[in-house]
């Protein structure tokens, strides 16, 4: 977390500009803007700038928007439930489709069923998500009028499900078929259970361990495009904010975003660490 604050505090402050010239009428007496600026702390160097910020966050003080004036961690915690509301519910969606297609497709390999969704993966992960995004906005809400354009959850959830959906099928397609060319699978069949038990109870659970290590390593691509759909559409989620404070040079809150965004990251591949012990008992965490 020390690792990431340090790159995104220098990077951000590689851009070309001054945040005053945002906020400021540049008719405005030069005193004054020598004002602002020291009350800012932007007239220190860089790096003492960097660990002030840094001894402040450590107490969860991420300064005040430059734009309202309000604490940063008051603004985060405003936008982050919709943020975790869009994600999770992609999450659960996907999960609730890629399993079965992904299984199904597997067994039926070389069917019409796998051969058709094989077509409809490499299309999803070949058409860019905003453009999903817009092309679902132009359907449902300029052309049927079933949905309005902006500011409803059910839009922004297909164009991230749909995103994340092609590439989870194959690889659970994938890890599937490599589970039902083991020996044990054989071994399973040739014992007489039934079709069923073979694969719900003996291959689908070997087949998720690589599911849950994929997921833990999606988050940042969920993160990122949630930046774009939730601009998209309007929703009033940590992403927009955070494309709202880039074009304002709003420094304390995209740290804060950044920050935010990043412990999220960090304790979704905990969980996925927590998760290959849930999905395969043979899995163990000891000391050594």
């Amino acid at each position: 977390m020390i690792g990431i604050s340090l790159i995104s505090f220098f990077i951000m402050h590689l851009a070309p500009g001054d945040p005053t010239a945002l906020f400021i009428d540049p008719n405005v007496d030069p005193q004054e803007l020598i004002r602002v600026r020291a009350n800012w702390g932007l007239d220190q160097p860089i790096y003492i700038q960097y660990f002030k910020w840094l001894g402040n966050a450590l107490r969860l003080d991420f300064g005040r928007s430059y734009l309202t004036g309000q604490p940063v961690i008051l603004e985060i915690a405003e936008r982050l439930p919709n943020t975790l509301l869009l994600m999770i519910s992609s999450y659960i969606l996907t999960l609730l489709i890629c399993i079965p297609v992904g299984v199904y497709s597997a067994v039926k390999k070389g069917g019409w069923f796998d051969n058709l969704f094989t077509v409809l993966s490499f299309i999803g992960m070949a058409i860019p998500t905003f453009w999903v995004g817009l092309m679902l906005m132009l359907l449902f809400a300029v052309q049927l009028s079933w949905l309005p354009a902006t500011g409803n959850l059910v839009l922004p959830l297909i164009t991230m499900t749909i995103g994340s959906l092609a590439g989870l099928t194959r690889y659970q397609r994938a890890a599937m078929l490599e589970v039902l060319n083991q020996d044990f699978i054989r071994t399973a069949r040739a014992k007489g259970l039934p079709e069923r038990i073979v694969i719900f109870k003996h291959a689908l659970r070997n087949a998720l361990i690589p599911i849950v290590t994929i997921l833990g390593l999606s988050l940042p691509d969920l993160f990122g495009g949630a930046f774009i759909i939730e601009t998209i559409f309007a929703w009033p989620g940590m992403g927009r904010l955070g494309v709202q404070a880039i074009f304002s040079r709003n420094y304390p809150l995209i740290m804060g975003i950044v920050m935010f965004s990043a412990l999220l990251i960090v304790l979704g591949n905990l969980f996925a660490d927590i998760g290959y012990a849930l999905v395969d008992p043979r899995i163990r965490y000891e000391k050594k």
